[in-house]
């Protein structure tokens, strides 16, 4: 089992800035099923709140809804890995505090049965399931935590998931060839992808599920590739989302830092200067910094097709990806080589993030697990109404990764919310079953069928 990476979780860097945006889609479903229940008191529970992105948009709801009179009855209880703490968390417990009562325990989600002092109305959670899959037992542990969550959830409580979109394909294993022939991206697959079969923390262990690279029509080791040459890999669907999403949270991490030189704005009013948000065509706004290790050439060219915008520079987002592939493309090399300072920032994002696996089940396998696993001779946990399963594109994304690669997969969150339904309520199982057909196979709806009618979560 791998050791929870706490040092490199709680940096103030990480929590407090990537790790705390996008509260309204983290918070959304919590606030949509909050709408739902009819107790009095409801108990709200988040696990894993992060830098409290979902807490602060819960507090800033709260005070516009009809609950307003009586938010000082909702409690809202947050269960965080010990020593993960953040100043933006305590900020918005306070502000949660102003409508309500907010309380931090210290736990893993695993253990949630054994840290609430009462059953929970509403359970949230966001990009969950990866964390417990990569620390707590692989996929023993997020089938134990899917009999948990209905334990502690009062008679009629839901339980909103969100996480990164998987794939459309009936199974992450689905064997597919991708190409690559970005310097940057052949680099990346070099240091990255070997690194992450040996030590990461994954289910792509089959025959089947080797990884085959070519370059010049002769299979290349992946740790051998050359990033001048193109490269076509047949492996995992799985695998290729897991080597996207990587160098994505990867390039951001690379930004955050500052060892390029230049800084963008990735937060905030000014990350979302859209030129067509449709399309995900957006202008960026960056400050330098005082890195020099870079050629000056790397400098001169970003500065060459920007203007200046009051002590930032802005500049076209479509140009500003291509000089970030270019300096990515020496940094990683530089990194390779030893180089010191690039060398730590590549270890960081590793130990952090390059073990982790992000997304393992696509909707419909995350649908029957959860159905599966949580069936007891009582309930079943399924989502009911067709919006309460939910994908949302990330269009800024997508429009990067379709220029840059021949086989893009959609990058967008998925998001459920899951209602604990008693068998004895007939009507909504049925609407259940209606709703989750859209997103099933055939075989996963037998599977969800047998479960609900024999009361066998196995």
């Amino acid at each position: 089992m791998s050791v929870f990476a706490t040092e490199h979780k709680a940096t103030p860097g990480y929590l407090d800035v990537a790790a705390n945006a996008n509260g309204a889609e983290k918070g959304l479903l919590m606030h949509r099923a909050l709408q739902r229940v009819t107790s009095p008191r409801p108990h709200l529970v988040e696990i894993g709140p992060g830098g409290g992105a979902a807490v602060a948009y819960l507090a800033e709801r709260l005070q516009m809804s009809d609950r307003s009179d009586h938010a000082n009855d909702i409690t809202l209880t947050l269960i965080e890995v010990p020593g993960v703490v953040s100043r933006s968390l305590t900020e918005a417990m306070n502000a949660f505090d102003r409508t309500g009562t907010c309380t931090l325990v210290e736990g893993f989600a695993q253990d949630i049965d054994t840290l609430l002092d009462r059953r929970a109305d509403v359970i949230g959670a966001s990009a969950l399931l990866h964390e417990v899959y990569s620390y707590a037992g692989g996929y023993g542990g997020i089938h134990s935590l899917m009999r948990k969550i209905p334990r502690v959830l009062t008679g009629e409580g839901y339980f909103a998931y969100r996480d990164v979109y998987a794939v459309r394909a009936p199974s992450l294993h689905e064997r597919v060839t991708h190409a690559y022939d970005g310097p940057s991206w052949l680099q990346f697959l070099r240091m990255f992808l070997p690194h992450y079969i040996r030590e990461g923390t994954h289910p792509y262990h089959h025959a089947e599920d080797e990884v085959v690279a070519r370059q010049g029509s002769r299979i290349t080791p992946v740790d051998d590739l050359s990033r001048t040459t193109g490269a076509v890999i047949g492996a995992p669907v799985g695998l290729f989302r897991e080597v996207q999403r990587h160098y994505i949270t990867f390039r951001d991490h690379v930004w955050r830092s500052g060892v390029l030189g230049f800084v963008p704005v990735l937060d905030g009013q000014l990350a979302a200067d859209w030129l067509d948000a449709r399309t995900g065509h957006k202008r960026v706004r960056y400050v330098l910094t005082g890195s020099d290790w870079l050629p000056r050439s790397h400098k001169a060219m970003l500065l060459a097709v920007s203007e200046p915008y009051g002590d930032r520079y802005t500049v076209d987002g479509d140009i500003f990806d291509e000089c970030t592939d270019v300096a990515l493309t020496a940094f990683l090399t530089a990194a390779e080589r030893g180089d010191t300072a690039c060398l730590a920032i590549w270890e960081a994002w590793s130990t952090r993030e390059g073990r982790e696996t992000y997304a393992y089940l696509t909707l419909g396998e995350l649908i029957t697990a959860f159905a599966v696993n949580s069936a007891t001779e009582e309930s079943v946990l399924l989502p009911v109404e067709p919006e309460d399963v939910l994908v949302q594109q990330r269009n800024y994304y997508n429009r990067y990764l379709t220029k840059r690669l021949p086989n893009p997969l959609d990058d967008a969150k998925q998001l459920v919310l899951f209602r604990r339904i008693p068998f004895i309520d007939t009507e909504t199982l049925g609407q259940a079953m209606t709703t989750v057909q859209g997103w099933c196979s055939k075989r996963n709806l037998t599977r969800v069928y047998r479960a609900i009618n024999t009361g066998e979560g196995t």
